[in-house]
């Protein structure tokens, strides 16, 4: 709460016009309820942080989009100090231009007053933040982008050349997926007609009781070779056991360790699903995980990789597997535009989009779903289309 306390006395005190008694007064009440507003939910993370767990569903559904909104607090306060340090060192700076020339005349033109700056700045930065989150929430509520891309193997089997894969990740059942949202990107991904779905995880936020509209709505996902689906991190806190049989019921095939066949034409593809793991470090690389799952992969055929977390990739890559498919990071959620730069490289080298080393190649989904925060910024859902061609890599 400390840099909400800062910004709100600064603010009593500097944003009214003494000039204008009755405006001023009008403009503390109306500090001293949105500063009530922003902070009284303190008292529940006091008691989930003393009494109980910080993680879980809670009894507070939107506490996460809360914590989120304390980020612009505590922006705003270090914009002000920076104003403010700023202020001081031109005022030293003049003063040291006058101890140089004595006598002389340091021209100034119009200045702002801190007063009007600390309005006009409060207004701006408040509708930025409003523009931005309402942006934000639409991009996040959208149907999932379809991204159409073609990845080109010298060893595929003839027989899966173009061959189409719908990667589905990060549904995220939850508050902000529900069962008609789910309906929807599932009538989607059955539009695009693929061969074959896989799905890399999360598929439920973090309660048990998102998993019957899950199985409700995934049971209507079809394709020729079926649904192959692995487990998340989220889908852990939920319950794995219960998530598993969610998505059995859904008619699902569920990899935890251990490989399933598609054959065509007299020819295989094999399938690895790893487990998430229990302890994890940023890009682990999952080693044990991806030997594990090798050693039950039938020789001779092309083998696909199912991981939550992209940085099995790394492992992937050494033992000669052709493709892994990744998602947990969602793009990082917010990215900024043109630069670049993701959150999700905060987490991992692996943000999102199509990765290549060597022989073995990389997709990591921006997946479909959120979490905590109901807001993607320049980051849109995800439905990823791959097309398996045979050929030369240019």
């Amino acid at each position: 709460m400390a840099p909400q306390v800062l910004v709100f006395r600064y603010l009593w005190e500097r944003l009214p016009d003494p000039g204008v008694p009755h405006r001023a007064r009008w403009i503390r009440v109306l500090l001293t309820l949105v500063f009530l507003v922003f902070d009284f939910p303190w008292i529940f993370v006091a008691r989930r942080v003393l009494f109980g767990s910080v993680w879980g569903a809670g009894g507070i559904p939107f506490l996460a989009p809360w914590l989120a909104w304390q980020l612009l607090g505590w922006i705003f306060c270090g914009l002000i100090t920076l104003y403010i340090v700023g202020k001081w060192v031109g005022g030293v700076w003049v003063r040291l231009a006058a101890l140089r020339h004595p006598g002389s005349t340091i021209p100034s033109g119009p200045s702002l007053s801190r007063r009007r700056f600390l309005a006009r700045a409060t207004y701006v930065y408040a509708g930025t933040g409003i523009a931005l989150t309402g942006y934000g929430i639409w991009n996040a509520k959208r149907l999932p982008v379809v991204t159409r891309r073609r990845l080109i193997f010298p060893d595929l089997p003839a027989a899966f050349d173009g061959f189409r894969i719908l990667h589905v990740s990060d549904v995220h059942a939850g508050i902000y997926m529900e069962f008609d949202e789910m309906a929807e990107i599932v009538a989607l991904a059955n539009s695009l007609h693929p061969d074959l779905v896989v799905q890399t995880g999360d598929m439920i936020d973090i309660s048990p009781r998102y998993i019957p509209p899950y199985t409700k709505a995934f049971r209507d996902l079809a394709a020729p070779y079926g649904v192959v689906t692995c487990l998340g991190n989220h889908d852990r806190y939920t319950g794995a056991d219960l998530v598993i049989k969610g998505v059995r019921d859904a008619g699902q095939v569920f990899l935890r360790g251990d490989a399933h066949v598609v054959e065509r034409g007299g020819q295989a593809l094999a399938l690895l699903g790893i487990d998430d793991p229990d302890n994890w470090i940023v890009d682990d690389p999952q080693t044990i995980a991806v030997d594990r799952v090798l050693r039950v992969a039938p020789p001779g055929a092309f083998q696909i990789l199912l991981a939550h977390r992209p940085g099995a990739f790394d492992t992937a890559r050494l033992r000669g597997v052709p493709l892994t498919v990744a998602g947990h990071i969602h793009g990082g959620q917010i990215a900024a535009p043109f630069l670049g730069w993701s959150a999700g490289r905060l987490i991992t080298k692996y943000v999102a989009g199509h990765f290549e080393s060597g022989p073995s190649q990389l997709y990591v989904s921006r997946g479909i779903g959120v979490v905590g925060v109901p807001i993607r910024l320049f980051v849109p859902p995800e439905l990823a289309l791959l097309e398996l061609r045979r050929g030369e890599a240019s």
